[in-house]
């Protein structure tokens, strides 16, 4: 057999272009390294000290095969391991062959054996020839120490042979073009005994079964754990219905009962007004409800499509400021802002930083008493800006602050003041909108002593 040099090698091609060459099959990595695995379990299991030539992906979980090996058959034969990367072709003259360790032959980097795998068992007893070839199309490097079972595997292109003639004019050609100091009188016998391929052939069902197991293994499971998450989203969707029937039923039976006392004739006309503020004030109520219900289902909805955009604080931060400043005038209180021009935009969800601006400036100026102080300002930190929401209000329970972003969660009043209507879903739409555009809320309260709800949101790069 004509010898090629170390850069056209190609054990794929040699066995290709012998007389009668077996066919390839196409096989995923896992499959591969099933076939490996039972030749090695056939070796261990007779004790066969053979001699390996091998050249095998990147990846701990295959060179494991060949410590394996070594590990369970005594005596040892060599293993000689193939690798790329080298190109100065004399620094395998010095090899010494040493049964008990690995010899590493190295190829010249644009060998053609490159794109090849090959597993070669070579003993008086059994002889086999495992090479797999990776079309260029199909192939992507992969650096996992794992074999990826996934579809999007690359395939090989493989071939087993038993053929003693093709083994050792593979052997031929590989000794004399990597490394011609290791050539020997050794000659392949024909095929191996038949009860060596049986034992094989059983082998490779067994490993081939472990496979499908694995494979069955990880469907039940993705299943269980998709049917599981199924079951969760079920449950909170029941409890937010429930909360929402409960909350939308406590304005309703406020205002029934409302109804039903202004239609006593008995009714003065103080007692008619305060009741009709009554009934209007739980209107307002079932309407921010509504309206709550409706911004959180928007804010969920779809959140892998989401839009961002990128915003200038001082194009949203003063306009919303001067929209709350009556309200804030007519409690007396103090409403200020302060953002730099020269701040840089930030992503957000788009309409996002608008919502999130009412809804914490209005909760502020709400839970503030008359006369007293609502700061907004911004400044940036590092690749984020923080906005902040600064009041003298009556400030949250240390143990009321873990909830306060759960939906439909209001905050006690820390007086024996009438309680502040609310959705109690304020913060949990902000949480949202913050969480699609990679922002944060956290918040800092004491109780009589006002609250600080800080907002990071991330710098918009150029």
């Amino acid at each position: 057999m004509k010898v090629s040099s170390p850069q056209n090698l190609s054990v794929y091609q040699l066995v290709l272009g012998m007389q009668t060459p077996p066919l390839p099959l196409t096989l995923d990595p896992a499959t591969l390294l099933s076939l490996i695995r039972s030749q090695i379990d056939l070796l261990i299991s007779q004790q066969i000290a053979a001699t390996l030539w091998v050249k095998l992906p990147p990846g701990r979980i295959w060179h494991s095969e060949i410590t394996r090996y070594q590990c369970g058959v005594h005596p040892l034969g060599g293993v000689y391991s193939c690798y790329l990367g080298e190109n100065d072709h004399n620094r395998n003259q010095d090899i010494k062959t040493t049964p008990s360790s690995q010899i590493r032959l190295y190829i010249p980097a644009k060998s053609k054996l490159r794109r090849e795998y090959f597993f070669i068992v070579r003993s008086p007893e059994f002889c086999s020839l495992i090479v797999a070839y990776r079309p260029h199309k199909a192939f992507k490097k992969s650096t996992s120490q794992e074999v990826n079972t996934a579809k999007e595997q690359p395939s090989l292109l493989t071939i087993n042979t038993f053929d003693g003639k093709i083994i050792q004019g593979v052997l031929d050609s590989i000794q004399q073009g990597i490394a011609p100091q290791l050539t020997d009188n050794f000659t392949c016998p024909p095929e191996p005994k038949a009860t060596l391929i049986t034992q094989l052939l059983a082998k490779q069902m067994q490993r081939q079964q472990e496979i499908e197991r694995s494979i069955m293994q990880k469907q039940v499971s993705r299943v269980q754990s998709l049917n599981q998450q199924l079951h969760h989203n079920l449950e909170l969707k029941d409890e937010y219905v429930t909360n929402v029937c409960q909350e939308l039923r406590t304005p309703l039976t406020h205002m029934k009962t409302t109804l039903s006392l202004l239609n006593s004739p008995q009714m003065k006309p103080p007692q008619r007004q305060r009741y009709l503020q009554m009934l209007n004030t739980q209107c307002d109520r079932q309407n921010s409800l509504i309206t709550g219900v409706l911004e959180l289902v928007e804010s969920e909805h779809n959140p892998g499509g989401t839009t961002l955009e990128a915003v200038h604080l001082v194009d949203i931060v003063p306009g919303v400021v001067s929209t709350y400043q009556p309200l804030a005038q007519e409690k007396g209180i103090m409403l200020a802002y302060t953002v730099s021009n020269e701040l840089p935009p930030v992503w957000c969800v788009s309409g996002g930083l608008r919502q999130i601006m009412i809804h914490l400036l209005s909760n502020s100026i709400k839970f503030t008493p008359n006369g007293g102080q609502v700061w907004v300002w911004a400044k940036l930190q590092g690749n984020y800006i923080q906005l902040e929401f600064r009041d003298t209000g009556i400030g949250i329970a240390e143990g009321e602050i873990p909830k306060i972003f759960n939906r439909f969660y209001r905050v006690r009043p820390v007086t024996n003041s009438e309680e502040v209507a609310g959705a109690g879903l304020g913060l949990t739409i902000i949480q949202n909108l913050l969480w699609r555009c990679g922002g944060s809320i956290s918040v800092k309260s004491k109780p009589l002593e006002g609250s600080t709800f800080t907002v990071n949101l991330p710098v918009a790069a150029e």
